[in-house]
């Protein structure tokens, strides 16, 4: 099962698509659902079910007990998809692909850094700010331009480029 909404980017109807037929290559029946009929992904020579559900907790949920998937996929359909990994995780419906605590992990822009860090990997120096003042001030010491975004989110959501 593949999430996916009315609002999100083109690159995540894209990401949906590849998302079902891979999963259909591999010998899985693929059910796609998105609340956008506008997209590709909802094409109905796509996924062999088709929902288009609102992508909320409830409606996702009675969705997976009528068709007991033995899985879902929510990295490919965006900001709200990510946003129900914690639910689902919680409620003990198995996410495929990347697990919950590590899109978590992959959020918090603190702990992400520690992890490449401590992997040695590199990274581009950043900043945490909590009001405007701090947000100068990080945006002074890391240069310009900056990119400006709230902490928690993978999807690009309320994020701001900014020049000096």
């Amino acid at each position: 099962m593949v999430l996916n909404r009315i609002g999100q980017g083109i690159e995540f109807d894209y990401s949906c698509v590849h998302g079902v037929l891979a999963s259909k290559e591999s010998g899985y029946e693929a059910i796609m659902v998105n609340c956008n009929p506008e997209t590709v992904s909802t094409d109905f020579d796509i996924a062999d079910k088709l929902y288009f559900e609102p992508v909320y907790q409830e409606h996702i949920f009675e969705l997976i007990e009528y068709e007991k998937p033995d899985g879902v996929i929510v990295q490919l359909g965006g900001q709200t998809a990510l946003k129900l990994s914690e639910y689902l995780n919680e409620k003990g419906i198995k996410i495929i692909g990347t697990s919950y605590e590590d899109m978590d992990l992959a959020e918090d822009r603190g702990r992400f850094s520690d992890l490449l860090h401590d992997l040695g990997i590199p990274y581009p120096p950043y900043g945490v700010a909590e009001s405007a003042e701090e947000a100068l001030v990080v945006a002074n010491k890391v240069g310009y331009p900056v990119l400006v975004r709230p902490s928690y989110v993978l999807g690009g959501q309320g994020m701001e480029h900014c020049n000096q």
